[in-house]
């Protein structure tokens, strides 16, 4: 097993575990749960910049401002649907991100989608559909929130691509609670509920296990070429359907099962044919 594989798998199973803590915080509305990770964020991520001696402030701040706004409320949207629907059902409509990040390219980047493609993203939105349709817990408001939240992830993943060309990546990273938290602060003026007992605990483990989430992934990304690693980042599923049976006692159709393999069936295909595409052209172009 190499570096990059072994950084991705604890990158999964902290990202799986911070969506545990959220849970446990079911009865703190959303937004004071980003507004105490932003605050661990920032401190740990400015932190980090101190040490390798960067600006945080960027060159381009209007795209930076972009990522940090569609990351703030894409995490709040996550953590509804996380609050209020099964574990594996909010972590599943996540994974709908990397089809909204293809989409988007089209029209910012003005990438090619094959027809291939189209379909493997019929493919993913049918399970969705599936999921819905037969789990009664999942109500059409919460999965459109979930969609909201997919759809802004997609927005910010497609934000970072275009600033890796000139940021540092913990100048992207610290975007992100720079603007997510005087944003929840607000929010946090007109909805607020006292942090008490056991709520300390897990939102703090919900800022620390998100950085050290990021901080894997990051290493993934680092020591391994992106197409031998990304696909391990579905297996995230697969923990959060064993960690709500586990810790919530969460179970699934058969069904609901089918729709899960839907969506993350459609999502490998359309990473698998991307590549094949992407080979293909640097085949083309070296000729």
């Amino acid at each position: 097993m190499t570096k990059g594989v072994q950084y991705m798998l604890l990158s999964t199973f902290f990202f799986a575990f911070m969506n545990v803590c959220v849970k446990f915080l079911s009865h703190l509305p959303p937004m004071e749960v980003v507004l105490f990770r932003s605050i661990i964020s920032l401190v740990l991520t400015y932190t980090m910049i101190r040490r390798v001696k960067v600006s945080p402030w960027g060159n381009r701040k209007p795209i930076l401002l972009l990522r940090g706004l569609a990351g703030a409320f894409s995490l709040l949207m996550l953590y509804t649907t996380l609050q209020n629907i099964p574990l594996a059902g909010a972590v599943t409509i996540q994974y709908l991100a990397p089809i909204f990040t293809a989409l988007l390219g089209v029209f910012i980047a003005k990438e090619k989608v094959a027809p291939w493609q189209w379909v493997f993203f019929l493919i993913s939105f049918a399970g969705v559909l599936v999921i819905e349709g037969v789990d009664t817990r999942i109500s059409l408001y919460y999965l459109l929130i979930g969609i909201g939240s997919a759809f802004l992830s997609g927005v910010a993943y497609t934000s970072v691509r275009k600033l890796s060309e000139t940021e540092h990546p913990l100048v992207i990273v610290f975007y992100f609670p720079l603007v997510s938290l005087p944003l929840s602060v607000v929010f946090c003026l007109f909805d607020w509920v006292p942090v008490q007992g056991d709520d300390w605990l897990w939102l703090g483990l919900t800022g620390i296990l998100t950085q050290l989430g990021q901080y894997f992934m990051t290493r993934a990304y680092q020591a391994e070429k992106l197409a031998r690693v990304a696909n391990l980042n579905y297996i995230g599923i697969l923990y959060a359907v064993v960690l709500g049976m586990v810790f919530f006692d969460e179970t699934f159709s058969l069904y609901a099962y089918l729709g899960i393999v839907l969506v993350l069936l459609g999502v490998a295909l359309n990473m698998q044919y991307s590549r094949k595409l992407r080979q293909r052209e640097a085949a083309q172009a070296t000729a």
